[in-house]
């Protein structure tokens, strides 16, 4: 998808603390609208705490959260999901027992749109012909690839204007995360902006426009996904050689 510049989400000096431990440094990014910018770096570098911090259910001790030039920082979640930013958390967290069609409607349940959620619902089972299959069955019983089809489906219905995803290819298997990428650039391409948190730093630099490198709480690298696919010190430390 063409980006069209404006900035849409964006992190001004946060720092995150849980208690006496400090996890995020005055860490400063942002994403402009109809890109795809991926988070990446080493396990406990910070980066799903720098999701969680966005979406309010974690509160930074310093620094400015803005959506849209609004401030979204010391809002409650379900406010923050209101006004337009949506996560897939990592392991995916369906309701097991309620059915696939359920739990789409979870994803919506902050929307009074019946036509728009409608249409939503349309495009997820287009995305993902394997849910229209499987609407009545509970989402406990559906394969690994189909939950986490399930939950990104789910995040969409909330239709938001940011959606984040924390490790969208964690525990499939290799087909399924070339599977995954492609649906995450098509979601993108049919006008939903993505900040994306990934440990497969090939493949999300693959479809991302830029990228950040999160180490020790600090962004230690800012840069267009090509270069950074193309800087010697990213290669040799996420890219494996």
């Amino acid at each position: 998808m063409s980006t069209n510049g404006q900035k849409i989400l964006e992190l001004d000096g946060i720092h995150t603390a849980f208690g006496a431990v400090k996890v995020l440094f005055g860490i400063s990014l942002d994403v402009r609208a109809g890109e795809i910018v991926c988070l990446l770096g080493p396990n406990a570098a910070g980066k799903t705490t720098t999701l969680r911090t966005v979406l309010g259910m974690v509160k930074p001790t310093a620094g400015r959260i803005h959506l849209e030039g609004e401030r979204v920082d010391g809002l409650a979640t379900p406010k923050i999901v209101a006004r337009g930013i949506t996560m897939v958390p990592e392991n995916r967290r369906l309701f097991a027992r309620m059915t696939v069609r359920e739990n789409l409607g979870i994803g919506a349940q902050l929307r009074k749109d019946r036509r728009g959620i409608q249409e939503d619902q349309d495009r997820v089972l287009n995305l993902f012909p394997r849910l229209q299959e499987r609407l009545g069955q509970r989402a406990g019983t559906l394969s690994g690839g189909e939950q986490q089809m399930l939950a990104i489906g789910r995040a969409l219905m909330a239709g938001p204007k940011v959606l984040l995803m924390d490790e969208p290819s964690m525990g499939l298997a290799p087909i399924l995360v070339e599977q995954v990428f492609e649906t995450i650039k098509e979601i993108n391409e049919q006008g939903t902006t993505i900040f994306l948190v990934e440990q497969n730093a090939q493949m999300a630099l693959r479809i991302a426009h830029r990228g950040y490198i999160l180490r020790g709480g600090e962004i230690v690298l800012a840069d267009s996904a090509q270069n950074l696919r193309d800087n010697p010190e990213m290669r040799e430390a996420y890219l494996g050689g």
